[in-house]
């Protein structure tokens, strides 16, 4: 019986039997949760690959961000019933995101910190991360470059989750 399955094995057997008859709209709700994260992986490559080879419309609900980045071109956000965003996931950063982080790997440790780069979020010897503010980046990272030596620096978006986060609290504000 499926239900004396463990949660991962219930999870593929319930993929499984949701494909049986192929349907042109797929809904999957949290479709990884329960898997390690290989089968993860492997699950998210299926459903892209259903998806090309079908046509498929797939809707998916999930609370797990790195389904949401791999597989979803479109993302809505609805929280208490109201839609809170309808676009693509870099327009969801774009639009939310106040800042940016920049991640340093010096030649060698500087003295004085980073403080007057931005917010210092770590800081370890040849190492440095710091949050600033989206449009306060180019000019901060061509500071660094002209004043450090600099053998590595990467320049991200903040984590999704923290975007996602931020919606809600932005919206909670709002209301």
């Amino acid at each position: 019986p499926v239900r004396n399955l463990s949660l991962g094995e219930r999870m593929k057997c319930e993929i499984a039997a949701s494909l049986l008859h192929r349907p042109s709209v797929l809904f999957l709700d949290e479709p990884t949760i329960g898997l390690d994260v290989g089968m993860q992986r492997r699950i998210r490559n299926f459903i892209r690959q259903y998806n090309e080879e079908t046509g498929a419309s797939v809707l998916l609900t999930s609370h797990y961000m790195a389904d949401v980045e791999a597989l979803c071109r479109r993302v809505i956000v609805i929280h208490h019933g109201r839609l809170l965003y309808d676009g693509d996931l870099s327009g969801l950063v774009q639009r939310f995101s106040a800042y940016k982080t920049i991640t340093v790997d010096l030649e060698e440790a500087v003295e004085g910190g980073f403080s007057d780069y931005g917010e210092v979020i770590e800081e370890s010897g040849v190492r440095a991360v710091v949050r600033v503010p989206k449009s306060d980046t180019p000019a901060v990272t061509g500071r660094m470059l002209a004043e450090l030596k600099i053998q590595d620096l990467t320049v991200e978006d903040p984590p999704i989750e923290e975007v996602i986060e931020r919606v809600f609290d932005t919206r909670a504000e709002d209301t």
